[in-house]
């Protein structure tokens, strides 16, 4: 099984303030800033210097999930949300080898898989105290294939 980290992503209030700590308490280096005006959200990938250096620098023109540096992804909702509960703290994400494979295992263990893998790209599961788990096709996405091709989500993630 080949599973490799990703990032976490934390929701965060004050996006500045968030950079911040991450950032000057923190130590963490700004990756990449990404404003999706018609979703009204900033994301802010942030990495440690070390990490980034141990895995040759910051690769050009790649997506954030393509790149081989573990990350911080801040994650800031333009309109004002109540993150009570623990809605804070997003999700973890991992990069699998093959992600029709890996959610049928977890299918094998009672998992629900929260956010089928409809596209060949993403899935979305829970762990047993309620962490979403993220999981990412390596490399490109798999052809969009049956049951998952028309699998309906499944609560929230």
């Amino acid at each position: 099984m080949s599973v490799e980290f990703l990032h976490t992503m934390v929701r965060v209030t004050d996006i500045d303030a968030a950079v911040k700590f991450y950032g000057d308490g923190l130590g963490l280096q700004e990756i990449l800033r990404y404003e999706n005006e018609a979703g009204r959200f900033t994301l802010v990938f942030l990495a440690s210097p070390d990490d980034i250096a141990r895995h040759g620098g910051i690769p050009e023109n790649t997506s954030p999930t393509a790149m081989d540096i573990p990350m911080v992804e801040l994650t800031y909702n333009w309109d004002p949300e109540d993150y009570g509960g623990g809605r804070n703290f997003g999700h973890l994400a991992y990069r699998v080898g093959d992600i029709y494979e890996a959610c049928e295992r977890f299918q094998k263990l009672g998992v629900t898989i929260n956010r089928p893998p409809r596209d060949g790209r993403m899935a979305f599961v829970r762990s047993p105290d309620g962490i979403s788990v993220e999981l990412l096709q390596k490399g490109q996405p798999l052809e969009p294939i049956e049951p998952w091709a028309s699998m309906e989500n499944v609560g929230t993630w």
